[in-house]
């Protein structure tokens, strides 16, 4: 006599096939979930695109503010937050000072640009004419009044939405500065809460990662300031040794545009081009050949250095990075795409390539301290 088990085998066979049917409805309920919540990040990313860079930006300022902190409690022996208190109590007293000692030089230079630029265009417009096929190119072109003319009646109709937008750029820098001083003021609090927010085995690694990628950036914003004090003091008194007017204006403007790597210095050189034109094309050839050469070096001897010291950032990625984020956001978005850029790559390098990978490619938060002490001694 058989048992039940031997005799009726369908119960088993259906229990496998119940098995088997609810570990399937369980992988396809974790992939539905994991897909519906990739889509929310990206979709929360892209309506909050505007309020994350904001806190990125909020991020590079906290860097720079514990880097003067860190600073004046080695030289000091005071404590972290009295010394950011006083770090910060001093920023804000020195930049309205220096705006105030420089506004009347520099306001007068800055009105007697906006008037020479247009004389300037026009200059430049009637010396290619001579050339018939540029003035064939540039009769297609609207003259410089022509163009102040069309966005004269839009400025002016736009004048209350010009207000509000100055005030939100005022209201955006005071949220950067605010939050750059909380995150500057407990930074292992936020690192923290972001590590906790992974599994146990992998908070040791995200530690790592948020060292590596702090130091990176501190290294580069120190570097990037100290090419924009470079780039701004020789362009000034290479501009003021060639007889260039407003030297201190165009020099100025070239520091603050050396902080957006690969068109910055571009764009700063065309008002110098066309001023130096009202001299006469010569000037401008030497004023153009100056920048070529403020250019060279910065991109071939001075940025390769910083980047050595923090990260790598291949010219094309970097450019790529400036457009798409320059088309997305605006000029907000070409500011951060370089620090975007190295944060990307330093997750690439040490999550993707390093992790997955298993190819040793970055260096340590250790190690990078170790090898900025050795630079030291």
């Amino acid at each position: 006599m058989t048992s039940n088990s031997e005799s009726n085998p369908l119960p088993d066979k259906n229990l496998d096939q119940t098995r088997a049917t609810l570990a399937f409805a369980q992988r396809v309920l974790v992939a539905t979930c994991v897909v519906v919540s990739v889509l929310a990040v990206l979709i929360f990313t892209w309506y909050a695109a505007d309020l994350l860079m904001l806190v990125f930006a909020a991020l590079l300022v906290s860097i720079l503010l514990r880097t003067f902190t860190e600073f004046v409690t080695r030289k000091t022996g005071m404590g972290h937050g009295v010394a950011l208190a006083l770090v910060s109590l001093v920023l804000v007293l020195f930049i309205p000072l220096i705006a105030w000692l420089v506004t009347g030089r520099i306001g007068t230079q800055v009105a007697e640009l906006r008037l020479q630029l247009p004389q300037a265009v026009q200059y430049v417009r009637g010396y290619l004419g001579q050339y018939e096929w540029v003035r064939n190119a540039l009769d297609s072109l609207p003259t410089f009044n022509d163009w102040l003319a069309r966005r004269g009646g839009t400025v002016v109709s736009q004048l209350t939405g010009l207000a509000s937008s100055t005030a939100g750029v005022v209201v955006n820098i005071l949220i950067v500065g605010i939050l750059g001083i909380y995150l500057a003021s407990q930074p292992s609090l936020y690192s923290r809460g972001l590590k906790h927010l992974l599994p146990l085995s992998y908070r040791e690694r995200a530690g790592e990662v948020l060292g590596v990628m702090d130091e990176s950036l501190r290294r580069w914003l120190v570097g990037r300031f100290a090419l924009m004090v470079i780039n701004g003091t020789l362009t000034a008194i290479g501009l003021k040794l060639l007889g260039i007017p407003l030297a201190l204006t165009l020099g100025l403007l070239a520091g603050l545009l050396n902080f957006v790597p690969n068109f910055g210095p571009w764009i700063a050189a065309i008002p110098a081009v066309l001023i130096a034109f009202l001299q006469g094309p010569q000037q401008a050839l030497y004023v153009a050949v100056l920048y070529l050469v403020l250019q060279s070096v910065d991109g071939y001897l001075l940025t390769p250095l910083v980047d050595r010291r923090s990260v790598e950032l291949p010219p094309v990625l970097t450019i790529t990075a400036q457009v798409i984020l320059g088309l997305a956001f605006g000029f907000i978005g070409i500011l951060l795409a370089s620090p975007l850029t190295a944060v990307a790559l330093i997750l690439i390098k040490m999550i993707y390539i390093e992790d997955l990978l298993g190819d040793r490619v970055m260096p340590t938060h250790e190690e990078v301290a170790n090898d900025d002490s050795r630079g030291e001694k």
